[in-house]
């Protein structure tokens, strides 16, 4: 049996699926080892959800990503039967020039190697297991598949920053990220609700990195994130949208480094920020603290902003679609959106709501209001199918 393996690597997790390869994609084995250099954990489950593999492992066994490759790679030669056609990776950051995925050679990795210092949470963890394959297994076929793709079409006024103009040529623009979830969403909605699929939608792919994008007739048009994975709405660690004069401040006044502005807009803003106490969404709404209260109006008032902005710039709204952790698992907190959403005339219904259907608007909602749950694993499976394939 083929199979491929899609690697998907965070700054502290690794997840990876298989999928055997038999005319279409069929999902095989799922797993994610998180906590990686604190409290590792290892959760594997088969093709029908049954568990395979939920192990706990001393930090010190699991310090860091090589680590964590290790131990997923001695698992699935150990466990997993199928011949390894090709490996797909979930890579941020693809520069100004990627608008599609592609193989992986050195040439590559050097060149993507230039954009760690906008995604420095992500690029060199992404690019770790590409290094990994290329030396022990040379032969094997990789491909690069990139967030920032999925938004290569804007229109360039809507990527420019009124900053003098050659910057914008030495790659100093607006890329957008989650990319490949948000091509995920649209290629469902032509399915799931293609009606509204070719109409003017927003996509909220809320988790843990949070952001909005704005799809007209399938394709993004405007995204909440800019030049970096930090912009638009407030995240778990990040910070969203922020005055550059505060930046400017922080370096002058309280005399920051760089490093030390870095983690702070990277690390110790957005939910868990403000919170002082987590970026977990499900704990924030279980506190009664006022700091937790205060990080979820934040968050949601933030969204609400970022809608009306995303509906001028369709010239209007049909419908509105949440997706990621938050989006697909939280009635509480589509409730807390939608009440945003009212003036632009959405409006939940409650049953359709905590039962987490398809749609979840009531039928006279002017905007319709759906949760389709994404696939980016599943996205880059395709993508690297049909470019080995080709």
């Amino acid at each position: 049996m083929d199979t491929l393996l899609v690697v998907n690597a965070g700054s502290s997790s690794l997840k990876f699926e298989i999928f055997a390869v038999a005319g279409s994609l069929t999902r095989q084995i799922k797993g994610k080892l998180d906590g990686v250099g604190t409290a590792p954990h290892l959760t594997i489950k088969g093709a029908g959800g049954d568990r395979l593999a939920d192990e706990d492992y001393p930090r010190e066994t699991v310090p860091d990503l090589p680590a964590a490759m290790r131990l997923v790679g001695d698992w699935l030669r150990e466990r997993h039967e199928g011949r390894l056609i090709a490996v797909g990776h979930r890579v941020v950051h693809g520069g100004p020039d990627h608008m599609r995925p592609a193989r992986i050679n050195d040439d590559l990795v050097r060149e993507l190697e230039r954009y760690t210092p906008l995604a420095p949470l992500h690029q060199p963890n992404n690019l770790a297991p590409i290094r990994a394959f290329l030396e022990h297994q040379p032969q094997l076929p990789q491909v690069a598949c990139f967030d920032t793709a999925f938004h290569r079409g804007h229109d360039p006024m809507a990527d420019h920053y009124a900053i003098p103009a050659h910057y914008f040529d030495e790659g100093i623009r607006r890329y957008g990220f989650h990319g490949l979830s948000y091509e995920y969403v649209a290629g469902r909605l032509a399915e799931v609700a293609p009606d509204i699929s070719g109409r003017r939608v927003i996509v909220a792919h809320l988790g843990s990195g949070a952001s909005m994008c704005a799809l007209n007739r399938g394709r993004s048009v405007e995204c909440t994130f800019g030049f970096t994975a930090l912009d638009g709405l407030p995240m778990g660690t990040r910070c969203g949208q922020i005055d550059p004069g505060v930046l400017l401040y922080l370096l002058q006044q309280h005399g920051m480094t760089a490093v030390q502005l870095q983690d702070i807009l990277y690390k110790e803003s957005g939910l868990m920020g403000l919170s002082g106490t987590s970026n977990d969404v499900r704990e924030l709404l279980a506190s009664s603290d006022a700091g937790a209260t205060m990080a979820l109006d934040h968050f949601v008032h933030r969204i609400g902003l970022n809608a009306g902005l995303l509906a001028a710039a369709l010239g209007g709204l049909d419908a509105f679609v949440f997706t990621a952790g938050v989006g697909e698992n939280s009635p509480v907190m589509r409730t807390r959106i939608a009440e945003k959403l009212g003036w632009l005339g959405a409006s939940l219904d409650p049953e359709r709501n905590d039962a987490g259907e398809l749609r979840v608007s009531n039928d006279d909602s002017k905007v319709a209001v759906y949760v389709v749950p994404t696939d980016e694993e599943l996205m880059i499976a395709r993508h690297t199918l049909a470019l080995i394939s080709a």
